[in-house]
C-alpha cells in the first residue's frame, strides 16, 4: 500500500493577496484544498482559470483553492506587480506568493502550472501538472466529498474572503487595455479588462465603444455584442473593417465600422487541445488564445500564443491554418515546419517578414512571408530563462517578456514589457533603451525620464508612437521626433456601469 503524504504546511510570514490574513492548512481541515502553482506570464496558467472559477463556485461550501505563485520572471517576483496580474484576471482565490522557490520545492513541483489536490483530512492525492480537465478534476472532488461524508470528516461551509477587486476596483476609464491601434480613422484600444473596444478621435474624442462591458460571446450591434479580454486588432481601411482577437474567446471576430455590426469569423468560442500544425473553415476551427493579429494583403497573420504558432486566414476563402511553428514551446529557427515559438504576443510586418514579439523567449523573431520563408531571431536569447535588461546586438541582449512590436520608420519599436521600457532594434538586431528608466510607474517626460508599467501594445502613426500602457490603464503617446511621452485623456469615457456612456 502506497503511504499517504501528509501536506506541508503553508508559510504563514509570506505575502498573501485576496485574503485579509494568511490561511492554514491546519484551518482548513475537513476542506478540500486545491494549491494552484501559477506564475503570470504563463498562458497555460491562464488557460487553467476558468476552470478552478467553475469548481470554486460550485463547491462553495467544501472546497478552498489557493494560487501559489512561484515566479519565473524577475518582475514577477513583485508582490504589487501579482495583485495587479490578480486584477487582470479577476482571480476570487487566495494567492501566496512562493518566496524563493520554497512551497514550490516542498511539494516538489516541476512545471508551471501543477496542481496539488488535498484531501479533508489534509493529505496529498493527487497531482496534475499541465491544462487539467475540467471533468476529471469535478469527478475527483465528488468522490472526495462522498468517501469523506461517510467517514465524517468534512464539514460544509462556507468561507469568506477579502478579495483584492474588493479593495481597488476596476473603475478607472480604461482597465488592463491590451494593444492599441492608430489608423486614419483615429485609435482603436483594446480596453481588455472592461470586455469591450474603445475608437476615439487622436485628440480623445470618443467615437465608438464596441461592447457591453461584460465579458461574454455575442455577435450583434455595437451595444448588443461581447467580448472577453479581447487583445490585438488589424485594420481594413478601405472597407472600415477591423479584426480583432478575442483572446479569451478563443475567436477572430469582424467589425463592420459602416453597419455598425459585430459577427465572428473564426473559432468555435471553446479552446483547442490540437498543438499540431492543422487547418480548416474559420468557424468550424477552434483556436488558442490569439494574442495580435496583422494584415498584409488578404492574408491575416495571427500570434497564437497558446499552441507557441503562427497562424494565417485567407479572408477570402475563410481558410484559417497554422502559417509556422510546430507547437513545441521554445526558441527554435529555421524553416517555417521546423521553427518553434513560445507564446507569441505580438506581430507586425515590413512586408517582406513578420516580426514576432516572442514572449517567453523574450526574443524578437522574423518570419518570412516571402522566399526563402525562413524564422530567424533578430534579437533576445532564444531561450526559456534567457531574459533581463541588456541592451547591444543580437542573441547579446536581453529582454524580458517582451509583449508588443511596431515596424515604423525602417525600425521595430519594442515594448519590453516587464522591463517597463520601450526600446528601439534595427533590422540587424542592434537592440537600444529609447523610453523609460526601467521602474514601474506612471510619469511622462522625455526618453528615459519617463515611466511606464508592463506596457504591453504598440502602434505608429505618422510621428507618433501610440502605447498600451497596461497596468496604468492608460495610453501613451510618443513624439518620435523628441521622444516626449505625454498620457491621452479621453473625454467622457468612463468604466461600464460607473457613469452614463457619451452619446455616440
Amino acid at each position: 500500500m502506497i503511504p499517504r503524504v501528509r501536506a506541508p504546511e503553508l508559510p504563514q510570514n509570506y505575502s498573501w493577496l485576496n485574503t485579509d490574513k494568511p490561511l492554514s492548512l491546519k484551518q482548513l481541515k475537513c476542506r478540500i484544498v486545491i494549491l494552484d502553482f501559477w506564475t503570470y506570464c504563463c498562458i497555460n496558467c491562464l488557460h487553467i482559470l476558468p476552470n478552478l472559477k467553475y469548481l470554486e463556485q460550485k463547491y462553495k461550501d467544501s472546497l478552498t483553492v489557493i494560487g501559489v505563485h512561484s515566479a519565473k520572471f524577475d518582475n514577477e517576483k513583485e508582490t504589487e506587480n501579482i495583485r495587479q496580474a490578480i486584477l487582470r484576471y479577476d482571480i476570487e482565490h487566495p494567492v501566496i506568493v512562493d518566496r524563493g522557490f520554497r512551497i514550490w520545492q516542498e511539494y516538489a513541483v516541476r512545471a508551471w502550472p501543477t496542481l496539488i489536490i488535498i484531501d479533508p483530512e489534509g493529505y496529498v492525492i493527487g497531482q496534475i501538472s499541465g491544462e487539467a480537465n475540467r471533468d476529471t478534476l469535478d469527478e475527483l472532488i465528488q468522490k472526495l466529498i462522498q468517501q469523506h461524508q461517510n467517514k465524517s470528516t468534512i464539514n460544509f461551509k462556507e468561507i469568506s474572503l477579502t478579495l483584492e477587486k474588493q479593495r481597488q476596483p476596476l473603475i478607472t476609464p480604461l482597465a488592463f487595455p491590451g494593444k492599441v491601434l492608430a489608423t486614419p480613422m483615429g485609435l482603436f484600444i483594446a480596453d481588455s479588462g472592461h470586455h469591450r473596444l474603445v475608437v476615439s478621435s487622436f485628440d480623445g474624442e470618443i467615437l465608438h465603444l464596441i461592447g457591453t462591458g461584460k465579458s461574454g460571446l455575442s455577435d450583434g450591434s455595437f451595444s448588443e455584442a461581447q467580448f472577453f479580454a479581447p487583445q490585438g486588432m488589424a485594420f481594413d481601411a478601405e472597407n472600415q473593417i477591423l479584426y480583432v482577437a478575442d483572446t479569451q474567446n478563443h475567436t477572430l471576430r469582424r467589425v463592420d465600422l459602416k453597419r455598425q455590426v459585430v459577427e465572428a469569423i473564426a473559432g468555435t468560442g471553446e479552446q483547442s487541445r490540437n498543438i499540431r500544425p492543422h487547418g480548416g473553415t474559420g468557424l468550424e476551427t477552434a483556436l488558442n488564445s490569439p494574442w495580435d493579429l496583422v494584415k498584409v494583403g488578404n492574408i491575416l497573420f495571427i500570434a497564437m500564443a497558446g499552441p507557441h504558432q503562427i497562424w494565417q486566414m485567407d479572408l477570402e476563402t475563410g481558410i484559417i491554418k497554422t502559417y509556422a511553428g510546430s507547437g513545441a514551446e521554445a526558441g527554435i529557427d529555421g524553416s517555417l515546419t521546423e521553427s518553434a515559438f513560445a507564446q507569441p504576443s505580438g506581430i507586425t510586418n515590413n512586408g517582406q517578414e513578420l516580426y514576432i514579439a516572442d514572449s517567453e523567449v523574450s526574443s524578437i523573431r522574423g518570419v518570412g512571408i516571402v522566399e526563402p520563408y525562413q524564422v530567424r531571431t533578430v534579437c533576445g536569447s532564444g531561450s526559456l530563462f534567457g531574459f533581463g535588461d541588456v541592451d547591444g546586438q543580437g542573441e547579446d541582449v536581453l529582454l524580458q517578456h517582451c509583449l508588443g512590436v511596431e515596424y515604423a520608420q525602417n525600425l521595430l519599436w519594442v515594448a519590453d514589457t516587464y522591463n517597463h521600457k520601450i526600446k528601439l532594434v534595427s533590422s540587424s538586431g542592434n537592440c537600444q533603451t529609447v523610453l523609460g528608466d526601467g521602474a514601474a510607474g506612471l510619469q511622462d517626460g522625455k526618453g528615459k525620464n519617463s515611466r511606464f508599467f508592463e506596457p504591453s501594445g504598440l502602434s505608429a502613426m505618422s510621428s507618433y508612437l501610440y502605447v498600451a500602457d497596461t497596468n496604468n490603464h492608460a495610453i501613451r503617446r510618443v513624439n518620435l521626433n523628441t521622444f516626449e511621452v505625454t498620457t491621452l485623456e479621453f473625454i467622457g469615457l468612463c468604466a461600464p456601469d460607473v457613469c452614463i456612456p457619451p452619446n455616440l
